[in-house]
């Protein structure tokens, strides 16, 4: 029999800053705040391409990812900034650092949003969730939407019903009427070419996904059809996890381009750099890709991505490269390309990295076993961590150069420890 304790529900936030980069602007600089304002990756160049902007600026119908040019054309008087990472950074450190005031469990998700849970604490959650955002507007300046609800999907389902500065709470009772009626692609989880496959079999609302056959959904979309339909219907077992952010899922680089091009030679230049970037991060993480897929953005924004499984784990630049080159060569349409990128997948920590010796990487493993006989007696005399043959160190201690989306996260647990 389950105890009281056990069967407690859970009571989870998820915490989501409004306009993140821009609110954190109108802070430092607070002339800026009521106007519209947008933060843009570069002017001067093509890839001038707006990253987030102002509410204000969103009543114009600027938006993220829209061009600058076309920013500026419909909303005159956008006051353009270039990001500020470091500035981000430490205000999002100032921020979870808020946030773990309330409860040690709090999961940050991306440098602006996070999930609490909350079920331990006494005070009402909806009274909680006005302390917190009362707290981060008076403290840091900055505004947030706090969605409370017994999981996480439902929790970040709830954030997003009202913003900016609003505080929204989702019940489980409460999905047939205010989840269920929505159309699909309003759903946490479904992108647009997921809603298009879904609709192929009629689901054209999050009711429909509810009630809809798992075999039609499994056939369509595999086990993320079943998945999907478990959130549709207010089930998500995931906990609030703070370890999470030790987690690296993928490692992925992309770029683009300063004007659309055909040329193979520019094309695979930008290839090698990009391999070489992800390489430094893979190492950086004391990680190993299992797969690797290249991303194919052409001028008229259509994306294929195409993905293929290696036959050794690798984190080594120019196989990365060569196994990056033979998925472009093979997919390319010779239309002109907009945007590359490449990112290792299947991510395997280096103390559980194998390698297959075949045919053609025998003779070189060989001529390695002298220098690996030597490298595991010093091991065996000072320790495992004595000497490691490309790595800088265990993936928890390994804080520098990571992806922006978990740096500064990672940072912030490394000044815990210090």
């Amino acid at each position: 029999m389950k105890t009281k304790q056990e069967r407690k529900p859970r009571i989870i936030f998820h915490v989501d800053m409004n306009s993140f980069y821009a609110s954190v602007e109108m802070a430092k600089n607070p002339e800026l705040k009521g106007k519209p304002l947008a933060i843009c990756g570069n002017p001067e160049q093509r890839k001038g391409i707006i990253v987030t902007c102002s509410y204000e600026a969103r009543k114009y119908g600027v938006k993220t990812t829209m061009p600058l040019w076309e920013a500026k054309r419909i909303c005159p008087k956008l006051i353009v900034r270039r990001p500020n990472f470091d500035l981000y950074r430490k205000t999002s450190r100032q921020m979870f650092d808020l946030l773990r005031e309330y409860t040690p469990m709090v999961e940050p998700v991306s440098i602006d949003e996070g999930y609490m849970d909350v079920t331990e604490q006494s005070i009402h959650p909806l009274q909680l969730a006005k302390i917190i955002q009362s707290r981060l507007l008076h403290d840091l300046d900055l505004p947030s939407s706090i969605g409370i609800a017994p999981n996480k999907f439902l929790a970040k389902t709830a954030s997003n019903m009202k913003k900016p500065m609003g505080i929204t709470l989702l019940r489980k009772r409460e999905i047939p009427t205010k989840l269920w009626p929505l159309p699909i692609e309003q759903m946490h989880g479904i992108g647009m070419k997921t809603a298009e496959k879904l609709r192929t079999i009629g689901v054209f609302t999050i009711k429909d996904l509810a009630q809809a056959n798992d075999i039609q959904l499994k056939s369509l979309l595999g086990i993320n059809g079943i998945r999907l339909k478990e959130r549709a219907n207010g089930i998500d077992p995931r906990i609030v996890d703070p370890d999470s952010i030790y987690d690296y899922k993928s490692v992925g680089n992309s770029t683009t381009l300063r004007e659309d091009t055909t040329s193979e030679e520019e094309l695979l230049s930008t290839l090698r750099m990009l391999a070489d970037k992800v390489s430094a991060r893979l190492k950086n993480k004391s990680v190993f890709a299992s797969s690797l897929s290249v991303m194919i953005r052409y001028h008229d924004w259509k994306t294929h991505t195409r993905s293929k499984k290696l036959e050794n784990p690798t984190q080594n630049r120019e196989e990365i490269f060569q196994e990056a080159k033979k998925l472009f060569t093979k997919h390319w349409t010779k239309k002109p390309v907009r945007l590359l990128g490449i990112t290792g997948n299947e991510l395997v920590d280096q103390g559980h990295a194998y390698k297959q010796l075949d045919l053609f990487s025998y003779e070189k493993d060989a001529e390695e076993e002298p220098l690996l006989q030597t490298l595991e007696q010093l091991k065996e005399k000072f320790g495992e961590n004595a000497i490691q043959k490309g790595i800088t160190g265990q993936k928890k201690d390994n804080l520098a150069n990571t992806s922006f989306s978990k740096d500064f996260l990672l940072d912030s647990v490394k000044r815990e420890r210090d």
